[in-house]
């Protein structure tokens, strides 16, 4: 299975973060650690040390944790786990956080050899826009004390869609990336969370206009790969041999197990999420509840998700695992629709397999629901 784990705490909440996290404080740190424990214990036992061949730290900001702490972690995890040798094992890094030295010393020490560092923006403005705590200084001196120590699998997060955003912009700021040679990049489309300071003062700024956004997009995915990074999936590229193994997990609808607070995990068909609250968690540990309420994924819902998490990748639909799955002959079942993007460009067809062009993922949101199977109809158990 896939193993993830998230440390729900921040210096500082950003504008547009609408994931778990809270200020950090020392004594609801220990809680927390204390919480989480519990829960590796408790899925020991229940799973009776499960097979793990990916981990995956995330947050919040795990980079702050102090070097014992996580040591006290990761240790806990291969003793109450069956780890497997080769793994990927990836860390979310801040660039203000990731210091002194010896911490990162630590973060190889312990088996972290994949590090995302949250750079955002290679833009002061749109650094400040968005809440980020860093400067363009620390980004560089983050990347290289990284480099130094010998992480040799690097992930740059970046967004665009940004307010005084332009296509040019957006490019020098993929140029300034290259130039750091990372092995991996996320290119995130700003999008409104409620309930964030962005969404709720949106007004105040000028946003780029959908056209804009859309030149971004495509315009940045043919520099990139021009300059050898390959989009394996909607906001991800990778030089060869660098893609995430623990997403790429995800998208292919493996077993995840999630601890802490707010964590999501499905296995076995099986749904739950734990509270998104640090004490609500912690008592939950305690009670043994953790399982208290879990969802059935029933075969609807199994089918959508394999359509979306395919059709997320450029690798695509695979028609014939498709048919495994429901006995439902999908070119059939959907040639209308099929037809249309075909027509307007948006999917290719080739080996057996269903992809969204470029402007097909742009446009993902408001395809991929368009394959959906309703209930009712496959439940009769359609076969054609």
């Amino acid at each position: 299975m896939l193993l993830y784990i998230h440390f729900p705490f921040c210096l500082k909440k950003c504008n547009y973060c609408a994931f778990f996290s809270l200020e950090y404080v020392p004594e609801m740190v220990e809680l927390y650690l204390k919480g989480l424990e519990q829960e590796i214990y408790f899925w020991s036992r229940y799973f009776q040390s499960p097979r793990v061949h990916s981990i995956y730290i995330g947050g919040g900001t795990p980079s702050l944790l102090k070097e014992q702490e996580l040591d006290r972690i990761v240790s806990l995890i291969y003793k109450n786990f069956a780890v497997e040798r080769q793994i990927e094992f990836s860390l979310e890094v801040n660039p203000e956080s990731c210091k002194p030295k010896d911490k990162l010393v630590v973060w190889k020490n312990i088996g972290v050899n994949r590090v995302s560092l949250g750079v955002q923006s290679f833009d002061p403005e749109s650094l400040f826009l968005l809440g980020r705590i860093h400067n363009l200084k620390q980004v560089r001196e983050s990347y290289f004390l990284l480099r130094g120590i010998g992480f040799k699998n690097i992930n740059l997060d970046l967004m665009f869609g940004l307010p005084k955003q332009t296509v040019k912009r957006w490019l020098e700021e993929l140029k300034q990336a290259i130039r750091l040679k990372p092995e991996h990049l996320s290119c995130y489309g700003f999008t409104f969370e409620q309930g964030t300071y962005l969404c709720e003062n949106k007004k105040n700024y000028k946003w780029p206009d959908e056209e804009e956004v859309s030149r971004m997009y495509i315009y940045g995915g043919e520099y990139l790969e021009a300059n050898g990074y390959i989009q394996y999936e909607i906001s991800n590229f990778s030089r060869m041999g660098y893609r995430c193994l623990h997403n790429l997990g995800y998208w292919e609808g493996q077993d995840f197990l999630g601890l802490g607070p707010s964590a999501v995990s499905t296995i076995n068909s099986k749904r739950w999420q734990n509270p998104a609250n640090i004490k609500e968690y912690v008592l939950m540990v305690e009670n043994g509840c953790l399982l208290r309420e879990r969802e059935k994924i029933n075969r609807v819902k199994k089918i959508n998700e394999f359509i979306m998490l395919s059709l997320r990748t450029t690798k695509g639909l695979n028609v014939r695992e498709f048919y495994k799955l429901t006995g439902i002959n999908f070119f059939k079942k959907f040639e209308s629709v099929i037809c249309l993007l075909h027509k307007n460009k948006l999917i290719s067809i080739r080996d057996g397999y269903l992809r969204l062009t470029r402007t097909g993922m742009l446009l993902s949101d408001s395809i991929i629901p368009q394959f959906f199977m309703e209930e009712k109809r496959c439940l009769v158990g359609e076969v054609k």
